[in-house]
């Protein structure tokens, strides 16, 4: 029944954020997990500096563990079964770079209260199998509409310098037409000397 249930909630156990970090900043997040509770998280950088960020999943205690670490990535997936309850840290740093801010997409998925996989029915098994497979199809279109974005915007830059561009030699054009029919006519007048 929980399987069930947690199927039906999934979509609001799938949160999908995007957040701008600026030069030198880091933004972290928590989550509250208990014991045997699978969390993912997938993340895409989307504009900004050379598309890459650190990031990396600490575990609740005293000490916190780094448990994954990414170093200059511009996508990443990590996903886990949480061994302890606590609060679990994730976070994004652009620390490194002084100059350019960064975009991040991340998706955050979870499976809370997972029963043992041997009582449950075969149905249930393949609610979950489907979910998961869900779960990838939907990082993997959130990746392609990141993706798009960030190429659109490329294109419509390159548009607008080749524009801007082909506006200056116009220009740059008929002004040495003017010059050169000025200097020609100049050129061919004749001077009468009284």
């Amino acid at each position: 029944m929980v399987p069930i249930i947690l199927f039906l909630l999934w979509p609001l156990l799938a949160l999908s954020h995007t957040i701008d970090i600026a030069a030198g900043g880091k933004e972290c997040f928590f989550e509250e997990l208990h014991a045997e509770d699978k969390m993912t998280v997938t993340y895409q950088v989307a504009g900004g500096g050379h598309l890459d960020i650190n990031f990396w999943v600490k575990d609740p205690g005293p000490r916190p563990k780094v448990l994954f670490q990414q170093e200059k990535k511009d996508t990443g997936t990590y996903s886990f079964t949480a061994d302890k309850d606590g609060r679990y840290e994730y976070c994004f740093s652009n620390e490194y770079s002084t100059v350019s801010g960064k975009t991040v997409s991340f998706n955050v998925h979870g499976i809370m209260y997972i029963e043992d996989e041997g009582h449950v029915a075969p149905i249930e098994k393949e609610i979950r199998l489907l979910s998961q497979a869900l779960e990838v199809v939907k990082d993997e279109q959130e990746y392609i509409v990141t993706r798009e974005r960030l190429h659109r915007n490329t294109a419509e830059s390159t548009n607008d310098r080749v524009k801007y561009w082909s506006i200056l030699q116009t220009g740059l054009l008929i002004a040495v037409c003017a010059w050169q029919v000025f200097y020609l006519k100049r050129f061919f007048e004749v001077k009468r000397v009284i």
